[in-house]
């Protein structure tokens, strides 16, 4: 199989007692070609120390220091640039990854000529503890996918050639189900994966928790 260069983008805001679990599940992926680009999106720089020290585990890695709390969006925006992959893949600073998520991914992308791909997955507490279930449908059209939010952005990836021009959106909230909208819209070949591939952590304080 092909192994293109997959780019895995985080971006960190006060996320210190999960972002160690992250990178775990991250090093333990069984697809190796990949480049870690981190986005400190904090004016506080009390954890960066912490950061760099547990993300040199990584062999191909860049940090990313905003000037301030940009947010999500352009921080994301600010990584893509600087990504070299042929694909660009998400994850949030305390979400988890099975092992096996993306070599599972980009092997059915490549062999059903995707353009981005998204899977199933658990939505686990502060402890871990698995709270439910989101399963993906079968085809996503804009219709359907205007109704309802099925894809999770730590479950995402995309060809990193749609995201040039296409951007996430500055929006406070709901940022990523903006620019899935854009994306589909321009035709886009999405890939849905019934597979659970991948653990959403909700918080007290998660944005992704409230609705448009």
């Amino acid at each position: 199989m092909i192994k293109p260069i997959i780019s895995i983008i985080i971006t960190y805001y006060k996320k210190r007692s999960f972002i160690l679990e992250t990178f775990k599940a991250i090093k333990k992926q069984t697809y190796k070609n990949y480049e870690l680009i981190f986005v400190y999106d904090d004016e506080d720089l009390t954890d960066l120390k912490y950061i760099k020290k547990h993300i040199s585990v990584f062999k191909h890695y860049k940090i990313l220091v905003n000037k301030k709390n940009y947010g999500v969006s352009k921080s994301r925006n600010i990584a893509i640039k600087r990504a070299k992959g042929k694909f660009i893949a998400f994850i949030d600073s305390d979400d988890l990854w099975k092992s096996e998520k993306l070599s599972t991914q980009i092997k059915l992308m490549i062999n059903e000529k995707a353009d981005i791909s998204y899977t199933s997955y658990n939505v686990i507490n502060e402890k871990n503890e698995i709270l439910g279930t989101r399963n993906v449908s079968g085809e996503l059209d804009y219709r359907k996918l205007s109704k309802y939010c099925e894809i999770g952005l730590s479950t995402v990836i995309v060809k990193k050639k749609y995201l040039k021009k296409n951007k996430f959106p500055e929006i406070k909230t709901q940022e990523d189900f903006a620019l899935w909208l854009i994306l589909i819209k321009k035709g886009l070949k999405f890939l849905p994966i019934k597979k659970i591939l991948s653990s959403w952590r909700k918080t007290s304080n998660s944005l992704s928790s409230n609705t448009i």
